[in-house]
């Protein structure tokens, strides 16, 4: 690493990073759930004006940095230090810096733990929402997660798992509403075994959700297990559990009303 310059050299804040004084901003950015059409026009922008991009691994779509003029950094195995020392030189160098997160950077983006230090460093922060792989998988089955008649309120949730001990999966389930379950499909038998509801209720598991390869499977908690290890889905996948999944059984909103 370059050194710092003389001037902000003896600045630095309790974690030993250089303090910035009002550098920046790094824009944190949301990808979008996979296809590169579907990450904003402001997103797209900071990309193509980035000097140096931070992704996050395989769960950002190649496509998307294929002809970028900044330098590209895969952050699969990076300390969360060693990247916030890589955001702060490269700020530091004058530089334009994108830190780009898969979907939208508010759900399971990990993202606070990496804006305090910069904070603390003096570095200003922008974050810029992307779409999330939930609203893909919902446009992916053609339905609306909050229908009228079937379910006003909508449960976003994840199992327990290495990051996590215990989970409020079994409680949520109880609402009897629509229910996303992010981080779920390595323990899928072991998820829908924890849910409080109906085995005739409909569920979809869908596969990358709006990337070449995408998959959908369909079917109820009594059988969708059977159906996704037979497909071979083991992973990146989003679980949705409710009536919306069906596409049935809804009443005509206030906007369509008969008049």
């Amino acid at each position: 690493m370059s050194q710092i310059p003389p001037n902000q050299a003896k600045i630095v804040d309790s974690a030993g990073h250089p303090h910035c004084g009002s550098a920046g901003p790094v824009y944190f950015v949301g990808a979008g759930p996979g296809d590169p059409e579907l990450i904003t026009v402001k997103g797209r922008r900071l990309l193509e004006a980035a000097d140096l991009i931070i992704y996050a691994g395989s769960l950002v779509n190649p496509a998307l940095l294929e002809g970028l003029k900044g330098e590209t950094v895969d952050s699969n195995g990076l300390s969360l230090e060693e990247t916030t020392a890589r955001i702060i030189q490269a700020l530091h160098e004058g530089r334009n810096v994108v830190r780009l997160h898969s979907g939208d950077p508010s759900l399971y983006g990990a993202i606070l733990e990496q804006i305090k230090p910069l904070e603390d460093a003096g570095v200003d922060v922008v974050v810029v929402p992307g779409v999330s792989s939930l609203f893909a998988a919902a446009a992916a089955l053609k339905t609306q997660l909050t229908l009228k008649g079937v379910s006003e309120s909508l449960v976003v949730t994840r199992p327990a798992g290495t990051t996590l001990e215990e989970d409020q999966v079994a409680g949520l389930s109880r609402h009897g509403t629509t229910m996303a379950v992010f981080l779920g499909t390595e323990r899928l038998r072991e998820v829908l075994a924890t849910l409080e509801r109906p085995l005739d209720t409909p569920v979809a598991v869908v596969y990358h959700a709006s990337w070449p390869d995408q998959k959908i499977i369909s079917g109820t908690l009594a059988d969708i297990a059977q159906k996704v290890e037979r497909a071979g889905i083991r992973r990146s996948a989003m679980i949705l559990v409710g009536g919306v999944v069906s596409r049935s059984g809804f009443r005509r909103s206030h906007l369509y009303r008969n008049r």
